[in-house]
């Protein structure tokens, strides 16, 4: 079992920018999918980034050209780097794992953007 550990949330101004970082348990090179959603308070949670083994990146509307997806399979890591952020990414974001068939999640970590 994988086990994700996010990092990186807190509190920033508009237009200012974070990096979350999602570590794993082992190695992420076989993973096919690792990706963040974010859930904001009564809202249901929804898919802000993708990246798979190969590397092609998927993007939600609202992030792109701000966020930016990556991994480091070497520290078995995944980022994103927020830029640019706006009170409307205000939610907590979750890791993402999926092997196979078995989706992994993080605990999530909170992202406060103020206005």
């Amino acid at each position: 079992q994988v086990q994700l550990v996010e990092s990186g949330g807190g509190l920033v101004q508009a237009e200012g920018s974070l990096r979350l970082s999602c570590a794993a348990s082992e190695s992420i090179s076989s993973i096919n999918v690792m990706g963040w959603y974010r859930q904001a308070p009564g809202k249901q949670r929804e898919l802000v980034a993708a990246i798979t083994s190969g590397g092609t990146r998927t993007y939600a509307d609202s992030v792109k050209g701000r966020f930016t997806i990556s991994r480091d399979n070497a520290k078995n890591t995944m980022y994103l780097q927020m830029n640019s952020l706006k009170a409307q990414d205000t939610a907590v974001y979750y890791c993402n794992a999926l092997r196979g068939s078995i989706s992994y999640w993080g605990q999530g970590t909170q992202v406060t953007v103020s206005s």
